[in-house]
């Protein structure tokens, strides 16, 4: 997690350019934040997918690095 998104390992499958809220924690001042799917990395169990925070200036994380077909950030 980071102030511009968030890297999720999910089960069920999630298509980029979709927009969820989100609720980040279990406390009651958790408040629901608006993400998009930027990335989806299809695994054995699920995906690992990258979700930008629509109320922030900051880019999503980037695919893990262990992967070789993930884009690379400048």
């Amino acid at each position: 997690m980071s102030r511009g998104g968030v890297r999720l390992v999910v089960e069920d499958p999630l298509e980029v350019d979709a927009v969820y809220e989100l609720v980040i924690g279990d406390t009651p001042e958790a408040s629901p934040r608006q993400g998009k799917v930027v990335w989806v990395r299809d695994e054995a169990d699920g995906q690992i997918c990258g979700i930008a925070f629509l109320d922030s200036d900051e880019g999503a994380p980037p695919p893990a690095a262990s992967d070789p077909s993930a884009a690379q950030e400048p």
